[in-house]
């Protein structure tokens, strides 16, 4: 069974980008999932293609028109899975949101410009609001991008290594250990020696302390989580 995206955004030809490639690529090709694309202005009713106007209430920028939005929507609907809307208002994207993306049977990734979507196409719709981070982009579309690169390798027949994926970052609540490779000494830096031991119970000890150690380092908000988990 395939894992099926639809996209609405203005800018189509934005995709499929990077998702065409490596991983995600090949499992588009060999039908482990499917991305569409909707153009919005395809459902603008004049003639210029029309999605935005400017606000209510005046201020800076214009706001994607409801009617034009709704009318991409109902294009799609009954497909399977939320409507994903991507904003910096969204709560944030995490690992166990995408665990249960890609659980699912697909998702609709709505792509907004400039100041944002009408609220009540939002409210009409039950769009889950999602943020990448603390930051703005000048669109929704790279935000859409690399949350169906997310999900989409956690499918299952898409990742080479399964137990790869039991061991990268966020999995379990920790960030990732560092990794090393050939050769042993690289400009005077040595692999650190537990690693060229061959005592595996010993190597997954240091790897368990060494992502704790930078969890609590970098990230003392998921350290203080996964403490409070113990």
């Amino acid at each position: 069974m395939s894992w099926d995206v639809r996209v609405l955004t203005i800018f189509p030809e934005m995709f499929p980008g990077p998702l065409g490639e490596s991983l995600a690529g090949k499992a588009a090709a060999d039908g482990l999932w499917s991305l569409r694309t909707v153009n919005i202005r395809d459902f603008a009713p004049d003639r210029h293609a029309t999605v935005d106007d400017s606000p209510f209430g005046g201020g800076p920028g214009m706001v994607m028109r409801p009617d034009v939005v709704h009318a991409a929507l109902e294009s799609v609907a009954g497909a399977p899975g939320p409507v994903i809307y991507l904003t910096p208002r969204g709560r944030p994207l995490d690992q166990e949101t995408v665990r249960g993306l890609a659980r699912g049977a697909g998702m609709t990734v709505l792509c907004g410009r400039y100041e944002g979507v009408d609220e009540r196409v939002l409210e009409a719709h039950d769009v889950v609001e999602v943020s990448l981070g603390d930051f703005v982009l000048s669109g929704g579309e790279p935000a859409a991008i690399a949350l169906i690169d997310a999900c989409v390798r956690l499918l299952p027949g898409v990742m080479g290594a399964e137990e790869s994926l039991e061991e990268e970052s966020f999995q379990a609540g920790l960030l990732e250990y560092p990794h090393y490779t050939r050769p042993a000494e690289w400009q005077g830096r040595r692999v650190p020696e537990v690693l060229l031991s061959g005592h595996h119970e010993n190597i997954r000890a240091w790897r368990r302390e060494q992502a704790e150690r930078v969890t609590r380092e970098r990230r003392p908000d998921l350290w203080a989580r996964a403490v409070a988990r113990i």
